[in-house]
């Protein structure tokens, strides 16, 4: 009984799974095919060599457009502090981590990969202008006492991104309700609201 052949999508998910745990440099193509049961030329077929893979591997694993769906869904509900609340619970509990993987910014040994880096810094800066969307709609409706909305954005996203990257990074364990019940609270006593 002959084997069928892996399409790319198999390919393509074995290869980022090998370049996050290992990076592009100690990754060979023959590790890629063992992982997804192909051959060389199947690889080369689809991708054209190494590089290519590394790039679409890195594009499909590299994103936080999902993640970044749902904050603006959160952002849209009926009153500032509900936003703040729903927007510290989504970031909390489903923050993209496996977009953070090492692996997938290592282009050689010590080199960092700019696209991939360049790509995640511009989906940050999209997550910071929804916090600081709801700031500004809080401050424009009353719900937030007068203050710059970039700089309470800073703010917020400082207090989450603390608790992601002890996790993340540090494997430190936390009690993540606690965490978003503490910078919720926090925040909104900060910016005046009637419903901290």
């Amino acid at each position: 009984m002959q084997k069928s052949k892996p399409g790319s999508a198999v390919i393509l998910e074995a290869a980022a799974r090998l370049f996050s745990e290992k990076g592009y440099a100690n990754v060979s193509i023959r590790d890629v095919c063992r992982e997804a049961n192909t051959t060389p030329p199947m690889i080369y077929y689809y991708f054209k060599d190494k590089k290519r893979l590394f790039e679409a591997a890195v594009s499909q694993k590299v994103t936080m457009q999902e993640f970044i769906a749902r904050l603006r869904s959160q952002a849209a509900l009926e009153d500032a502090a509900r936003s703040t609340h729903a927007f510290i619970e989504v970031y909390l509990s489903s923050f993209p981590t496996e977009a953070f993987e090492p692996g997938l910014y290592m282009m050689e040994t010590a080199k960092l990969d700019r696209a991939s880096a360049s790509r995640i810094s511009e989906q940050h800066d999209e997550v910071h202008d929804v916090a600081e969307s709801i700031v500004r709609r809080g401050v424009t409706e009353g719900a937030f006492a007068k203050t710059d909305p970039r700089s309470a954005a800073d703010c917020l996203m400082g207090m989450l991104n603390h608790v992601i990257f002890q996790q993340f990074h540090f494997s430190k364990s936390r009690d993540v309700n606690k965490s978003k019940r503490f910078i919720t609270e926090f925040f909104l006593r900060a910016m005046g609201s009637r419903e901290s």
